[in-house]
């Protein structure tokens, strides 16, 4: 099945505009910014589907149980439920599937990678009342439940399995090689779930050139966040040389060259130069 593609320039530059309205918002909400994230890369879903996806957060939350109890019966229900009972869930073929990192889609699916499933646990979670939080693991994302003398951590790629220390010490041992370091377990901000999604979709993008297309938009909502890799600039202005855009891709390796030249003047030159070959392009 072919990815979806995104939407056409008038609407993809609203989506943009409500994306970056929504970020700077005082308390950002992680569910309407997904499902924008969405709405740039999947041109069939409108407004009228964004407002289903919100209902059917809202529609699983209705079926928590009423204050189950601790931390440990606040994962255990929502696992019950969203594990269980409908199925959500991840496997390997997911990461290979742009779908899995558009939270529309994943409520339709019941599949997706594990940020995307844990923005799930946590809506719905979040709407029931339970303290829930994401927890930015390094190489899996996973929910925590409770504060840090109670938390429960819960992996929702594996149904909502609940961790021990030494699980979550074996996850991060096997994405970085490195022990555990406390700071890790800390409440991640919606800001930063949400350029780590993009982030995974750039990763999608890379390994696949003829899909620049999601690059593109991939870097553009990333640009659009409060804070972001200043070197995301570079890659926006290559991609719109790589997209055919010459003059407006030169013009911004020249803007981000003049950023550069304070700290690395060679680095700067090099950009300099790129945007020399680009304009040279329309000759």
């Amino acid at each position: 099945m072919a990815a979806p593609q995104p939407p056409e320039p008038e609407r993809a530059a609203e989506v943009r505009r409500l994306f970056a309205e929504e970020a700077r918002a005082e308390r950002p909400d992680l569910a309407l910014l997904c499902l924008l994230v969405g709405a740039a890369g999947d041109g069939e879903l409108d407004e009228a589907g964004i407002d289903a996806a919100e209902i059917e957060l809202d529609r699983l939350a209705g079926l928590m149980p009423y204050r189950p109890g601790g931390p440990r019966a606040w994962a255990d229900a929502t696992a019950e439920l969203l594990g269980d009972r409908c199925g959500f869930r991840g496997s390997a073929g997911d990461y290979q599937r742009l779908e899995s990192s558009l939270l529309h889609q994943v409520l339709v699916r019941r599949r997706g990678l594990p940020i995307l499933l844990s923005v799930v646990w946590m809506e719905v979670a979040r709407r029931a009342g339970a303290p829930v939080y994401g927890v930015a693991l390094p190489g899996h994302f996973v929910v925590g439940f409770g504060p840090r003398e109670q938390q429960v951590l819960v992996d929702p790629f594996d149904g909502g399995r609940v961790l021990s220390g030494g699980d979550a010490e074996l996850l991060v041992a096997g994405a970085t090689g490195a022990p555990l370091d406390p700071g890790m377990l800390t409440p991640a901000d919606p800001l930063d779930v949400v350029l780590r999604i993009l982030n995974n979709v750039r990763a999608w993008a890379a390994a696949r050139p003829e899909r620049s297309d999601v690059a593109l938009w991939a870097v553009e909502l990333s640009l659009a966040l409060p804070s972001h890799p200043a070197r995301l600039r570079y890659e926006w202005a290559r991609l719109l040389v790589q997209r055919g855009e010459f003059l407006r891709g030169a013009g911004e390796l020249e803007a981000y060259a003049d950023v550069m030249g304070a700290v690395d003047e060679g680095a700067a030159e090099r950009m300099r130069r790129q945007a020399q070959a680009a304009r040279a392009m329309l000759n």
